[in-house]
């Protein structure tokens, strides 16, 4: 069995572009389902209808997958494809797509590949030429990002962190400059020890908790991290995403850098104004600083 490192390595050996229409009727095809995070109301009547098409399904975990199924009273052969085996059942569900059957993947609760099994069943796909459709749903750390009151025009999606606490670090320390709002997944058993990490690394940013996203518990908590780590942790159940704030702190520019750039830039033709929204964004600095320094 090829070690997940080695594939990963051999990704880069792609050289060749591919461009494959998923519906023209000239490519096999493997469906990616999102499944409901929580209410059910979220699988979508084309989600069904694809499922009933399938030959097989492979899932996550093939017992939540068919329960899901028998509540829209669908029966279908699953397999399991999970973290420990993706390798081996991908490389089977592979050769059934090529001897004619039609498949779909489900993870547990979202989108296939996110923070869930998925991607090297979708690479490999790529590599022989089958085509891959999404059949849209819902998404955790979407519906969290878009609610958190952060700046959603950029962000960036981490997924877990590690459970080892000098590693978490380690990876924050990585991220602590980004401007985008981070967003993270973590379960309640780990929610106050990844909190504090948080705090810690990050500093005492504003955060937006979210647990038991859609379904009847739904609770969204605002307030800075500091307020969130004094929490009672008996209080935070279920599956959570965390959305910080990105660093809003101004890096160090002089007053001759700024002033040459927007110099710069209005000698290439640009407006003055056009020339101070352009450094603003390279920069990350606010307007009005570079408007004050701008005769």
């Amino acid at each position: 069995m090829m070690e997940i490192s080695k594939i990963n390595k051999e990704n880069h050996k792609r050289k060749t572009m591919k461009r494959i229409k998923s519906f023209d009727n000239s490519h096999l095809v493997l469906y990616l389902i999102a499944t409901p995070i929580g209410n059910l109301g979220e699988f979508s009547k084309r989600a069904i209808e694809t499922i009933n098409e399938m030959d097989l399904i492979a899932a996550e975990d093939t017992r939540n997958t068919m329960d899901l199924l028998h509540k829209f009273n669908i029966n279908k052969p699953c397999i399991s494809l999970r973290e420990h085996n993706e390798i081996e059942a991908s490389t089977k569900l592979i050769e059934d797509i090529k001897n004619g059957k039609k498949v779909a993947y489900m993870s547990d609760a979202g989108y296939p590949g996110i923070s869930d099994p998925g991607y090297l069943l979708t690479k490999m796909c790529v590599e022989n030429d089958i085509a891959v459709s999404v059949i849209s749903g819902s998404s955790a750390f979407i519906n969290a990002v878009v609610s958190s009151g952060l700046d959603t025009s950029h962000f960036y999606f981490h997924g877990f962190l590690s459970p080892k606490e000098n590693e978490a670090k380690n990876e924050l320390e990585s991220l602590k400059n980004k401007k985008e709002t981070l967003c993270f997944y973590e379960s309640p058993h780990r929610i106050k020890q990844t909190l504090n990490v948080l705090l810690s690394v990050l500093g005492d940013r504003n955060t937006s908790l979210q647990r038991e996203l859609t379904k009847l518990n739904e609770e969204k908590i605002y307030g800075t991290l500091s307020e969130l780590s004094s929490l009672d942790e008996s209080t935070l159940k279920g599956e959570m995403v965390i959305v910080v704030e990105g660093n809003k702190d101004e890096e160090e520019f002089s007053n001759e850098d700024i002033l040459n750039k927007v110099e710069y830039f209005t000698s290439k033709g640009m407006s003055k104004k056009d020339a101070i929204d352009t450094v603003s964004e390279i920069f990350k600095i606010r307007k009005n600083r570079i408007k004050d320094l701008v005769k």
